[in-house]
């Protein structure tokens, strides 16, 4: 039996088994005609239709019979000029996106997708997030999956390498993680779907709300991208994990060649002169405060989180985007999953004509609602700024940056210990209004992965020297207040090495698997890495202290030590009748810590191992190793 028909747009191809309703906002056009096409690529056409002019600038056709897997185009004209564009609305599409297809969406969900749903958080801080790609992640023969690179070979269960190790899904289980966040699956314009051995990121979206088709295992036939994806959502969801899905709505691939500028020239871009303005670095940017732009970014991550049950979203470049914007669609996101995570880079790529106070920036969190910010605070501090390969943080040995320590730990809302006239670093002191305001993390997609930083800025330390400072990086990540994030590979010392060159990239985004994808096989050391993040994951999951919600929380039972030596940070942490000590001992000395208490505190986390089960008992006086971190926990604080 046929599952009822979905309308996931009031625009665009509305499906009904006996007619389909095409409608088109285009204001200034002189005509528009609908186009028809047997398959997705090809000379193949069916008929061609004149569509009617409606109020408000839309165009609509009603076209009868069963349209299902049609796959149609728009020819858009303006005096003698005439311009044929896939649907800007399209949710499904052929090779290459080039052409809108018409599907009844029932017909794509798995069985029991309709009571698929992914974790509830008790709080957002709850969360421990890892960013992946769908190729990277199964690449090879050596993920030993039966679809590598694809959304299915990320749905497969218990895959592992030859000799054992787990892979894929499996791998990312044992990790502990709540949720993925996977970069672009979108459909973007870098890589022809129908060829073979190709990656690209995906930061160069074509059609917003198309999957894409490189990761499915048949891009012609455009329901498959869409059931496979949903088959992967749903395995990630009954592994207990939640999918965030990386969205880019502040530019495209190409302005001229998108469908927005051909249905609508000059209305979804911003403008510098007669060009288009370049605040994201890649050529143009949406002009999102547009109440028609408005409306499509809102409606497309709408629709990704009720058809495709997306967990959370985490936004490209955000700073590219308005206020009022990002606030309709934390709004209309909490009215379809209360427990949606929604963050974003609060930045932008370059300078926009859109003025500072209205653009979704890091300074400006205070005007969001239920939208976090990654924090480059934490991220420079703890191993130097991601521009300068040579610089060195906190990790490193880099000495005078204990109060900037203090500024991330506490999540970057505002603490009594942390001397914020000395904080340079963002000015105008504390950004986060609450802990969950704050994406803490040391590496992701984007510039040197956190080894590959620390090797470049640290050439004269040893690598197991350098092993000890990705601990206490990830010890900090792990325990401060907010949301920890890490890249897909940091917990085995991910290296990005450029294919026949000794060097390693910066920027992988249009490089090959061999520089981009993750390798299973592991040394004892990077096992040992592997081993404490797995630990460090489950501690912190274990214990409420580290993951308070309110800032007030954060002020109350968070207690920096005073008087400690350089290159030290300690603090406690009120946690019910226990008392958390965390210390980062930076230098290369042993330093000593003075306990309070007759019972003794348990030590759960030191140099090289972490986890839920005590290490060994203490009392009086903590040593703490040199390039470590100590947690323990006692009766009195």
């Amino acid at each position: 039996m046929q599952k009822d028909s979905r309308k996931p747009f009031d625009m665009g191809a509305r499906y009904q088994k006996n007619h389909t309703n095409f409608r088109l906002w285009a204001p200034t056009a002189d005509a528009v005609s609908l186009r028809m096409f047997e398959r997705g690529d090809g000379d193949c056409l069916l008929m061609e239709i004149p569509m009617e002019k409606e109020a408000y600038g839309i165009w609509s056709a009603d076209v009868p019979g069963d349209k299902n897997h049609t796959y149609y185009t728009y020819r858009v004209v303006r005096g003698e000029d005439s311009v044929e564009t896939q649907d800007p609305y399209a949710y499904a599409a052929g090779v290459n996106g080039l052409r809108s297809m018409v599907l009844d969406l029932g017909e794509t969900d798995p069985a029991g997708f309709e009571r698929d749903h992914g974790p509830a958080l008790g709080n957002q801080t709850d969360a421990v997030i890892c960013e992946i790609s769908v190729p990277y992640m199964t690449a090879g023969n050596a993920s030993g999956v039966k679809h590598p690179g694809k959304f299915l070979g990320l749905a497969e269960e218990n895959t592992h390498t030859a000799s054992g190790t787990p892979t894929g899904l499996s791998y990312l289980k044992e990790l502990g993680i709540t949720h993925v966040q996977l970069m672009p699956v979108f459909d973007f314009a870098s890589v022809d779907e129908a060829g073979e051995n190709q990656y690209n990121w995906g930061y160069d979206p074509m059609n917003y709300n198309v999957p894409e088709g490189s990761y499915s295992t048949d891009p012609f036939h455009g329901q498959v991208r869409i059931r496979e994806l949903k088959q992967m959502v749903m395995a990630f969801h009954r592994a207990g994990i939640g999918v965030i899905m990386d969205v880019v709505y502040n530019h495209v691939y190409s302005a001229g060649d998108s469908c927005f500028e051909k249905v609508e020239p000059g209305y979804f871009f911003r403008k510098k002169g007669d060009g288009y303005s370049n605040g994201s670095g890649c050529g143009n940017e949406i002009a999102s405060e547009r109440p028609m732009v408005r409306k499509y970014i809102v409606d497309s991550i709408c629709y990704w989180a009720s058809e495709y049950h997306i967990d959370g979203f985490r936004m490209d470049l955000m700073g590219l985007l308005d206020i009022e914007t990002l606030n309709e669609i934390s709004g209309s996101l909490q009215k379809i999953n209360p427990n949606i995570l929604l963050y974003g880079e609060g930045w932008t790529g370059g300078e926009s004509p859109c003025p500072v106070y209205l653009r979704g920036v890091k300074t400006n969190v205070r005007m969001l609602s239920g939208i976090g910010m990654f924090s480059d605070d934490i991220r420079d501090t703890i191993r130097g700024n991601v521009f300068n390969r040579l610089e060195t943080g906190f990790a490193g040995g880099h000495p005078g940056m204990e109060n900037a320590v203090r500024y991330s730990v506490a999540g970057a809302v505002w603490h009594p210990q942390v001397d914020y006239g000395a904080y340079h670093y963002t000015p105008g002191g504390p950004w986060a209004e609450a802990p969950s305001d704050t994406i803490n993390y040391v590496s992701c997609h984007d510039n040197l992965t956190l080894w590959d930083k620390l090797a470049a800025s640290l050439p004269e330390k040893s690598e197991r020297d350098r092993f000890a400072i990705n601990r206490l990086a990830a010890a900090m990540v792990f325990t401060s207040q907010g949301i920890p994030f890490f890249l897909g590979g940091e917990e085995c010392a991910r290296s990005k090495p450029i294919e026949n060159s000794r060097e390693v990239s910066d920027n992988s985004y249009n490089l090959s698997l061999y520089t981009n994808a993750l390798r299973y096989e592991r040394d004892e050391m990077k096992e040992q890495l592997l081993c404490y993040y797995k630990g460090l994951i489950a501690f912190r999951k274990a214990h409420k202290g580290l993951r308070l919600s309110t800032a007030e929380e954060v002020r109350t039972k968070l207690h920096f030590l005073e008087n400690t030596p350089e290159k030290v940070v300690g603090f406690t942490l009120e946690e019910g009748k226990k008392c958390l000590l965390v210390v980062y001992n930076a230098s290369e000395e042993k330093v000593s810590i003075e306990l309070e208490g007759e019972e003794g505190w348990q030590v759960f986390v030191d140099k090289t191992r972490a986890g839920v089960l005590p290490l060994r008992k203490i009392t009086g006086t903590a040593t703490v190793e040199g390039i470590s971190c100590l947690v323990a926990i006692g009766s009195v604080c």
